[in-house]
């Protein structure tokens, strides 16, 4: 048995833990025994890439290029394939995976499992729709390729799926064509919700990539940073690369270094400083896209409890009080964030049954674990995003009510009838009750 924590380091649970490495050899290895779990890179926050006392079957050794079509942009791979790796090997080409989400650091199979989405939804949706076909294993033995013209109803199923359909061993990708690493940049300072709403609005029509930082700890009106970026088209064009030079938290911290002496200095530190760079810029896409990644470890700094993220989405009536009403809520506990995002997504229903993304307002925080008092003020956030028709996001997820992901995800009894019962996950026993 292994030791096993999900990004949050909310907990360590045993798990008996077995390397796929062959998709020939894989699906006789996730028949019969314990119900077991496909982990990836383990960065899903809260417990659906975890299944205590059960199976993992880690899926990093499937991690094969298959084939790619240079005419059409399609890429067949194994599902333990690092997004990073693609980027880093098609780029080069002139080609890119259309949506990533904040980290490079995850599998496509776990990509395809929480249907994963980037700062583009408005121009390119989820990751699920980028999902031509996929090779999927059942624990029962059988073995099924799903894409639109076969068994695209389990394709549907599996993408956002958790993980519970099966094993996905292979999938086939469309790329998109791309001119350069490069985007030309801006950055926009903003001092009300009011206008992150008008920058939203009007940017979406002319700018890929909209995302913006919101400061949750201002006294005063909502404020924050909005970036928007589009790729360079029609030559290579120049910028500051990359240093490749990436740091490390080194340790965890006997306390978290997100606390309330360091929270409101840093926000308003990080927004100033960012007021003063704004403007136009060209950057390289790993820095817009994945800042993280450049401090690996970084979920230490939390300390030896953990941290949970809470991402909710809301649709665009009543969008505004909502997100007002979260962030009031959230600076009256005092218990907020460095990493606060607030973005839109676009009007576009997902593929998956389960898929988070819908027409809306998301926004996301990451909170130190400090107990019933971090789990009271989560409840009253609930509050708000039922009231408002919204949803949680299960990849970020460790403590929704089963009431919540069931009004939030109005197709969970049809993709039920999808689940392999020798899969199981903490989550689905949570929320699904097995």
């Amino acid at each position: 048995m292994s030791k096993v924590h999900s990004w949050g380091r909310l907990g360590e649970y045993n798990h008996d833990v077995e390397v796929l490495r062959d998709r020939a050899l894989a699906p006789r290895q996730i028949q019969g025994g314990t119900p077991g779990l496909a982990f990836g890179m383990g960065r899903s926050y809260g417990d659906s890439c975890l299944n205590p006392d059960g199976k993992l079957w880690k899926t990093p050794g499937l991690d094969k290029l298959i084939r790619f079509d240079p005419e059409k942009g399609r890429l067949v791979c194994e599902a333990g394939v690092l997004l990073r790796d693609i980027q880093r090997v098609f780029v080069p080409q002139g080609w890119m995976l259309p949506v990533t989400p904040g980290t490079q650091m995850v599998t496509v199979g776990g990509a395809i499992a929480n249907d994963v989405h980037g700062k583009n939804h408005h121009v390119f949706g989820s990751f699920g729709d980028q999902v031509h076909s996929i090779l999927l294993a059942r624990t029962d033995g059988e073995v099924l390729r799903a894409s639109v013209d076969e068994n695209p109803d389990w394709l549907s199923a599996t993408i956002g799926g958790l993980g519970l359909t099966g094993v996905v061993l292979e999938a086939e990708l469309q790329l998109r064509k791309v001119d350069s690493p490069w985007l030309d940049a801006e950055t926009l300072p903003y001092e009300s919700l009011n206008e992150f709403f008008e920058l939203a609005g009007a940017s979406e029509a002319a700018w890929e990539h909209t995302v913006s930082w919101i400061d949750c700890m201002n006294t005063r009106e909502a404020r924050g940073i909005f970036m928007r970026a589009n790729h360079v088209c029609g030559s290579l064009g120049t910028g500051p690369m990359p240093s490749g030079k990436k740091k490390t938290m080194p340790f965890v911290p006997p306390v978290s270094l997100v606390n309330k002496l360091s929270l409101a200095p840093f926000n308003q530190l990080y927004f100033y400083l960012n007021k003063w760079k704004a403007g136009h810029s060209r950057v390289h896409y790993e820095p817009f896209n994945y800042p993280l990644d450049n401090l690996l470890e970084w979920n230490r700094m939390y300390g030896p409890r953990g941290f949970y993220q809470y991402q909710s989405v809301v649709p665009f009536a009543g969008a505004r009080e909502a997100i007002r009403g979260q962030l009031d809520e959230i600076r009256r506990s005092g218990q907020g964030s460095f990493l606060a995002v607030l973005k839109t997504f676009g009007d576009r229903q997902p593929r998956g049954l389960l898929s988070f993304p819908m027409p809306g307002v998301t926004l996301a925080l990451d909170f130190p674990n400090r107990g019933q008092r971090t789990l009271e003020l989560f409840k009253r956030l609930d509050s708000i995003v039922r009231e408002a028709g919204g949803r949680i996001y299960p990849a970020k997820d460790a403590r929704m009510p089963a009431e919540l992901f069931e009004a939030g995800y109005p197709k969970l009894h049809e993709f039920l009838t999808y689940r392999d019962p020798g899969i199981s996950s903490a989550m689905s026993r949570r929320l699904m009750g097995y």
